[in-house]
């Protein structure tokens, strides 16, 4: 409770100063005239500053057999590109360090992980000829993660996987098939798949420090609309292009096939963000969702005001 209080307090101290003349000091390079961010009250700092939140490049991998720490019903973020051993983060690494910058085979990679909106997402880090690597810039926009390339320091909205201030701006980076899942449904398919070791960081890994927060009736850091329908604004919502279906209905019905795709639900995963020990949250349930030809298709597990924040013009997919 201490860290949501610590939140508040930001929130009250830093939408004053959320003007680009306070942070030029700390970003000299970038170019805050060529933005798409309409009003600068939406950017505030989230408390840590640039790279305050280290973001991991080169992580270490081993065989799923040889990991012991992790708890069964901990979620993961997996990655399957073809011709390639399948890869799992998991989240008990990224809520500290947020970022995970990685190579598969051929393909520059960008596993990221939003804890105020529950946004994991994968990124092709390759944009206009050249491969960027990425931090966390400290910044929040709609409670969601501001992340930075180190190449041109522009700002990019981790939701949408787009520039919005700098070089960079109006960008989108192509965003790759992932999921998040439980560790046993992960070395259940892939015995001998490979698991990203912990990081050489002092980090209380395994730990939530943003305990309870998903079971909160308000998300901390944000001032937008709260969702329509009377839709909690803390339910996962799952995202697929500008639609979003409520994770309380795919429980319910356990699969879904609508508007050209297939999502399934099951038991097994943990919130990562309800107990103070990840391993003993909540079950949340995992989804797979894929197209006709049942290939795994980009999407994203969210909050609902994140996804309404977003995409305001959306559509919430709430069945009959």
């Amino acid at each position: 409770m201490r860290f949501i209080a610590a939140l508040m307090i930001c929130f009250l101290t830093t939408t004053a100063n959320a003007d680009p003349k306070f942070w030029k000091n700390e970003w000299p390079n970038t170019d805050f005239d060529n933005t798409t961010v309409p009003n600068w009250v939406e950017i505030m700092s989230g408390g840590p500053p640039k790279d305050g939140i280290p973001a991991l490049s080169d992580p270490q991998f081993y065989t799923s057999d040889k990991e012991t720490s992790i708890g069964g019903t901990e979620p993961v973020i997996t990655v399957e590109i073809d011709g390639q051993r399948p890869r799992a983060y998991p989240i008990r690494y990224l809520t500290w360090h947020e970022i995970v910058n990685d190579q598969i085979g051929g393909i520059p990679v960008a596993v990221t992980f939003c804890p105020l909106c529950n946004s994991g997402l994968t990124f092709d880090r390759r944009v206009q000829g050249r491969v960027l690597t990425f931090g966390v810039s400290g910044k929040l926009r709609n409670s969601d993660m501001v992340m930075y390339d180190r190449e041109t320091e522009s700002w990019w909205q981790q939701a949408i996987g787009t520039g919005i201030v700098g070089e960079m701006t109006g960008v989108e980076l192509k965003q790759l098939p992932s999921w998040m899942e439980s560790w046993d449904q992960y070395k259940a398919r892939h015995p001998e798949g490979l698991v990203m070791g912990e990081p050489a960081w002092n980090r209380a890994y395994g730990r939530n420090p943003y305990q309870g927060y998903d079971r909160s009736h308000r998300p901390f850091l944000y001032s937008g609309e709260m969702p329509p329908h009377g839709i909690p604004p803390l339910m996962r919502v799952v995202r697929v292009g500008d639609r979003a279906w409520p994770m309380d209905r795919l429980a319910s019905e356990g699969k879904v096939s609508e508007a050209g795709v297939t999502l399934s639900w099951q038991t097994g995963q943990a919130s990562a963000l309800d107990h103070g020990v990840i391993a003993k949250g909540r079950d949340v349930g995992s989804v797979r969702v894929k197209d006709k030809q049942g290939r795994d298709l980009p999407h994203d597990v969210m909050f609902a005001f994140a996804f309404h924040a977003f995409w305001p013009n959306g559509e919430w997919m709430r069945g009959k």
